[in-house]
């Protein structure tokens, strides 16, 4: 069995082309670490997808076949995106990202310093910031998964257990597993580690480690009463 920490816990990486990244470290949040030199490596500047009137593509980025960047989008690089990914209009791909096959970069989305795997999404109103997002996982609208403590110290992370771990790391967002699907406006603190198939309430805010396979809920009370009148 995959111990928690590592890639093999959140993702199959069987079929995903960059999976040596992941597999070539043993906390699988190092794979942020050496994303931008993985990154200056294997990038071929290539615009193989349609970039739409209105979109910028700057020159170090390899758009796959099939993509699109729709009018409005910023694919400022380096980046490698996959084929058949979409960048809706409104996305801001910043420095340093690696996305899938498959994948949808949403309208007022900016992702900076992450990976996503082949059929993630980030569709409506994301933030993802040194971030990995595993397959087919999905964001709902407004979910930030934030990368930066406010004291802007080393960001820990913490395990099944309670355990804390230090990553060496100042920004460091949220390991978000297959099939991952969080509700809208959730937000994940840094170092938040979640396990595939995992669900998360809207509005929740994301702390430590979600075991694969369980939901976390958020409890509200609520009050309905008349209105008084004039």
């Amino acid at each position: 069995m995959a111990e928690w920490w590592s890639a093999a816990y959140f993702f199959d990486l069987s079929a995903f082309e960059h999976r040596p990244l992941l597999e070539g470290v043993e906390r699988v949040w190092e794979a942020l670490r050496d994303l931008p030199r993985y990154i200056d490596e294997h990038v071929q500047p290539t615009l193989a997808g349609t970039i739409m009137p209105g979109a910028y593509v700057g020159e170090r980025v390899q758009l796959g076949e099939g993509c699109v960047v729709e009018p409005g989008a910023m694919v400022k690089g380096p980046a490698i995106i996959g084929p058949g990914t979409v960048i809706r209009q409104g996305a801001y791909v910043r420095e340093y990202v690696l996305i899938g096959a498959g994948c949808v970069v949403g309208h007022c989305t900016e992702v900076k310093g992450s990976i996503l795997l082949d059929g993630a999404q980030a569709p409506h109103f994301n933030y993802v910031g040194d971030s990995i997002l595993g397959r087919h996982c999905n964001l709902g609208a407004g979910t930030k998964l934030s990368n930066l403590k406010n004291d802007g110290t080393e960001v820990t992370v913490r395990g099944p257990e309670g355990q804390l771990v230090r990553t060496g790391l100042r920004k460091l967002g949220a390991i978000v597993g297959d099939g991952v699907a969080t509700g809208c406006n959730a937000v994940t603190s840094p170092g938040a580690l979640i396990g595939p198939g995992a669900s998360i309430y809207a509005n929740a805010v994301v702390r430590g480690f979600v075991p694969a396979g369980h939901v976390l809920k958020l409890r509200q009370a609520q009050e309905l009463v008349p209105r008084a009148s004039a």
